[in-house]
């Protein structure tokens, strides 16, 4: 299994379709910084990375400092930075003052109908939450918006069909019809970072960039499969084919840290995950991660979090309790 699958599957995420627009020119729609409205979107959520797919017309992103991005129908773009931005029928359009995005939010998806009595958009707004060490690791190196065509895939056509299929469930009296609709927000937003990493040409760093590299996604996918081993910079070099200095030298400068430190990095989120989301013992975990010893696991476990691992599970089930 690659990287980016053990990646997902290991690590909580929860995705959401939450607007279900048309809009008819001319129109102008405000999206405020992700950060801002995150305890919207998800109660509790570190980090939430918005996307819009249009499935109908055409539109553009407007972004400060930036020259206008043209959208057409099929089109996905993500905000990996959570910046604001405008998505509007024409560059240089005010954008409107629409109701409080908590009564927007009330009922999901919301139906928005918007405009004057020109052409026709119809687009969706959703969002991925999902733990900040997880959202900085997959979205490192990205640039402040990613476009990708899902219709150019072989998932598109399923993709837009299931999502529309969805939307009419979710607004009928079957039960379901909400909880269907979110997972295929998940799913698109990870096609949106596979076609991505496809078609992202030479120059590109980040995690995303290491995943698609011969050598580093070889050492990425073989510390993922294995982390519990006592993988020395040797060992993963094999496995790479390739020499121990060029494979810290395109690691460090693809994913910008070295392979080992790498190494720690996942297993503690490895931990984490464990620690939230089961009763599993301490020394378990420790083990499982590929620690020896609970002490050395607790000294590694609180560099990285700031605190020892048992008070940092006490204060998430807290904290969840709160939600």
């Amino acid at each position: 299994m690659d990287a980016l699958s053990q990646t997902l599957r290991v690590v909580h995420m929860v995705g959401a379709i939450f607007i279900n627009a048309k809009f008819t020119a001319p129109w102008c729609y405000r999206s405020q910084r992700a950060d801002s409205v995150a305890s919207l979107l998800e109660p509790g959520a570190e980090r939430v990375v918005i996307f819009h797919l249009i499935t109908e017309g055409e539109c553009y992103v407007e972004m400060d400092d930036q020259p206008p991005l043209r959208l057409i129908a099929g089109d996905a773009v993500i905000f990996p930075q959570g910046d604001a931005h405008l998505m509007t029928s024409q560059p240089g359009l005010p954008p409107a003052k629409g109701s409080r995005l908590d009564v927007v939010l009330a009922r999901r998806p919301r139906l928005l109908t918007f405009g004057g009595k020109g052409a026709t958009t119809r687009l969706l707004c959703g969002y991925l939450a999902c733990e900040a060490k997880l959202a900085k690791m997959l979205l490192a190196g990205l640039p402040s918006v990613v476009r990708v065509n899902v219709r150019g895939s072989n998932a598109g056509a399923w993709l837009e069909s299931s999502v529309r299929y969805a939307l009419a469930e979710a607004r009928s009296p079957r039960p379901g019809g909400a909880g269907v609709l979110a997972k295929l927000a998940e799913v698109l937003f990870i096609e949106v970072l596979r076609l991505y990493m496809h078609e992202q040409g030479e120059g590109r760093t980040g995690w995303l960039a290491g995943v698609n590299d011969r050598i580093v996604g070889a050492a990425l996918s073989a510390l993922h499969k294995s982390p519990a081993q006592a993988w020395t910079l040797e060992d993963l070099a094999r496995v790479a084919g390739t020499s121990r200095s060029v494979l810290a030298e395109r690691f460090q400068h693809l994913v910008g840290t070295a392979p080992m430190q790498y190494l720690t990095q996942w297993r503690m989120m490895l931990a984490a995950n464990l620690l939230r989301h089961s009763n599993t013992p301490l020394a378990h975990i420790a083990e499982g991660v590929g620690y020896q010893t609970d002490t050395a696991f607790i000294r590694a476990f609180r560099r990285e979090f700031g605190a020892p691992p048992a008070t940092w599970r006490r204060s998430q089930a807290k904290r969840d309790q709160a939600l």
